[in-house]
């Protein structure tokens, strides 16, 4: 739709110009009449809802406002004196107008308009956010000496006659909180508590209560964009980076979960009297992923982990006499669902850094692993379904060969299928080995 109108706009503007020029004339009734006209369509599509307003339509729709009363006051305008015509004038303008036309649509262009994942389950759905301040951390991203802060949103049923499993996700290394909304909503719907942890300095942005915006740290950044390149720092400093990062995201999710567990039960009509907190999954996309398994290291309270397309950084230990990554020999015992695009599926048995991950891995017999054949890494996420051009951008050119909403449904089915035969102990599980 978004591509259809800007192609449409500029079909118009060009023959505006094209008939300026035929009949030499820089203004003409016809001229205003159609650029109101378009502005007129524009509403009636808004109106109609065959354009869903979002506030990246707001640029255009000021252009095409704007365009569309200047003509207006000309045709109002009883003009005796005609300007002299300059058939250059023209094209210039013309270039100009097209020029501003493409700049004012690129927020569309860049987040269209798209069809939201279906939510299957009987409950309606309820958001919060909140910001919590750990009095036990100073932030390390910050000389200024303050404690850190971590912000997060629930999604949740909105009916209030029982209590629902917790679940705990973190994003990826450059993700948001919202990352996998369409997952959050559908398990949420279906009756559980879930909660997105934006972790600052690591997430692409983040806002707290009070509107105080983090974006993420450029250093933390450079580092996972040099880790990504092959040779660039060695496998010990490779190492010790990835355990740094593991440590800053587990203390965040063992931060968030122990408040959240003090919380619950004490406050009424909140979110926190939906919990049981005797049921409690985590689950994370790529970073996040691998700090969630981390994490059912540390707690023995977490019954359920699903990983989506992350390496288990955790589970890697660095032998310096021979300057080789290998995996822990101890077993993990807890319900373990991986989720792996191609980006990852074929780096399982190569990477040093996927050892642990490998499907012959003792240790890692019992879990369930799933691989979505034509994906890529964002694929398991909402970003290609509101903003298909960045996330072909991220993806680097490399072609997704499946539909995107094939994938993101599927994977949210599985998930919910999972927690709900790990958590509530409903059903079966047996997912195939591909999708």
């Amino acid at each position: 739709m978004e591509i259809l109108i800007l192609v449409v706009t500029l079909v118009f503007e060009l023959a505006i110009a094209v008939y300026s020029i035929a009949t030499k004339q820089s203004r003409s009734k016809i001229k205003s009449w159609t650029r109101i006209a378009i502005f007129i369509v524009f509403l009636i599509l808004i109106l109609g809802k065959v354009v869903v307003w979002e506030y990246t339509w707001g640029l255009f729709a000021g252009l095409l406002f704007i365009l569309a009363f200047k003509e207006m006051v000309v045709l109002l305008r009883n003009q005796t004196h005609t300007p002299r015509y300059k058939a250059f004038s023209t094209v210039w303008k013309f270039l100009l107008l097209a020029l501003t036309i493409v700049v004012t649509l690129v927020p569309a262009l860049l987040f269209p308009q798209h069809r939201v994942p279906q939510v299957t389950g009987p409950y309606a759905v309820e958001t919060a956010t909140y910001s919590y301040m750990d009095k036990n951390r100073i932030e390390e991203f910050s000389d200024q000496g303050d404690n850190r802060f971590v912000n997060v949103e629930f999604w949740y049923p909105e009916q209030t006659d029982g209590i629902y499993p917790l679940l705990v996700f973190s994003h990826g290394a450059f993700g948001i909180k919202a990352s996998n909304t369409s997952t959050f909503t559908e398990l949420a719907s279906h009756g559980y508590v879930v909660v997105s942890i934006d972790h600052p300095y690591h997430s692409f942005y983040t806002v707290s209560e009070d509107g105080k915006i983090v974006m993420i740290n450029s250093e933390y950044m450079q580092e996972v964009n040099n880790a990504n390149k092959e040779g660039f720092y060695s496998l010990k400093e490779y190492f010790e980076l990835t355990q740094k990062w593991m440590k800053l995201r587990t203390d965040d999710m063992n931060f968030v979960m122990d408040t959240i567990l003090e919380q619950a039960g004490q406050k009424r009509d909140s979110v926190y009297e939906r919990i049981d907190t005797q049921k409690i999954g985590v689950f994370g996309h790529s970073m996040g992923g691998a700090a969630s398994v981390a994490l059912s290291r540390e707690r023995d309270d977490i019954d359920a982990v699903v990983n989506i397309d992350a390496p288990f950084y955790s589970e890697l230990v660095y032998d310096k006499a021979t300057n080789e990554l290998t995996a822990k020999s101890e077993a993990f015992t807890i319900p373990l669902l991986n989720v792996y695009s191609d980006d990852v599926w074929i780096q399982l048995d190569r990477s040093s850094s996927y050892i642990a991950n490998s499907i012959s891995n003792e240790n890692f017999k019992g879990a369930y692993n799933v691989h979505f054949k034509g994906a890529k890494h964002l694929s398991v996420t909402d970003l290609p379904l509101f903003s298909p051009i960045l996330a072909n951008l991220l993806h680097a050119g490399r072609k997704v060969d499946v539909d995107k909403y094939y994938v993101i449904e599927t994977q949210n089915e599985l998930i919910l299928r999972f927690f709900d035969y790990a958590l509530k102990n409903q059903g079966q599980f047996a997912p195939k080995a591909t999708y």
